[in-house]
């Protein structure tokens, strides 16, 4: 006696339809990964640039304070001692509008 063995036989349709379903998997996974990808390397630029905005900012308010330093009465009598020039409050004028 023969045994049959019972073998479902997959149609075209379930072939193509197995096939399409694994590419597609496929394919989402390798977009998903290389999305993260770009994601990272935006997120890496973003925090090089958020690190030269600090410095820029620390170097923009130092100057700004030797700007202060450098404009104060106390430097502009000592340079202009040096030169010769002295302060005298009697000829400041002041204009006001009307």
């Amino acid at each position: 006696m023969k045994t049959k063995k019972n073998k479902k036989k997959t149609s075209k349709f379930d072939k193509i339809m197995f096939r399409s379903l694994t590419t597609l998997s496929i394919i989402l996974v390798l977009s998903i990964v290389f999305s993260q990808i770009s994601l990272s390397k935006v997120n890496l630029e973003v925090e090089k640039l958020k690190i030269k905005v600090n410095d820029q900012e620390n170097v923009n308010q130092s100057l700004s304070m030797k700007i202060n330093e450098m404009a104060s009465l106390e430097n502009i009598n000592n340079i202009s001692s040096e030169l010769g020039l002295s302060y005298n409050n009697e000829n400041i004028k002041t204009i006001e509008g009307d």
